[in-house]
């Protein structure tokens, strides 16, 4: 089933529960066999505090079109993520990438299901809430949210509330088809094979 990575080796399927009751195995992310170099100075965009939480935000505050981008688990300052957002906030979009990860993204030399226990996507459905509650001050309604990996499960969380407009998840990780049934907003679901 989707959503639920195993290891096979013959007639034996390794998996992990990790927080949350998400299931994961070791080996499951070809990305950390490639990760970004993290730059906190890329981008056209600026860093703000927003919803409580450091933001790299790019586009008009004047845009009644509001975008959140949720990271993969390397986080807010990846530079291709940064190129993302400012791509969509050239198309007319007020885009917010918050740093759901406090300062502490995944680094390949940690153990990924170590690293989970204390970056559940569980507070960061909590912790999007907050952001979102942010960005429809002013009567602004019109909310979508993006998510890559780690954050493609916060933004099928967040769906299932009339919070948001629309979602996209990009890869998404420990998505299950219970999730997507409870989703209440339109949905696209760009999905790949490997990083």
């Amino acid at each position: 089933m989707y959503g639920v990575p195993v290891h096979r080796v013959g007639d034996v399927v390794y998996r992990t529960e990790i927080a949350g009751g998400d299931v994961m195995d070791r080996d499951h992310h070809c990305c950390t066999k490639n990760p970004p170099a993290l730059i906190s100075s890329s981008g056209y965009g600026h860093v703000e505090e927003i919803g409580g939480l450091k933001a790299y935000v790019s586009g008009s505050l004047d845009s009644k079109l509001r975008i959140l981008l949720i990271s993969d688990f390397f986080g807010y300052e990846a530079p291709n993520l940064r190129k993302l957002a400012d791509k969509v906030a050239a198309a007319g979009y007020y885009v917010v990438v918050p740093d759901f990860f406090h300062g502490d993204p995944f680094t390949p030399s940690e153990d990924v299901l170590v690293w989970l226990q204390s970056h559940g996507t569980d507070k960061g459905a909590v912790e999007a809430k907050q952001v979102i509650k942010a960005l429809k001050y002013k009567g602004i309604s019109a909310v979508g949210a993006a998510g890559m990996c780690w954050g493609g499960k916060i933004v099928g969380e967040l769906a299932k509330s009339d919070d948001l407009k629309a979602i996209l998840m990009m890869h998404p990780s420990r998505v299950t088809i219970e999730d997507i049934k409870e989703i209440k907003v339109p949905i696209s679901i760009l999905g790949v094979l490997l990083d």
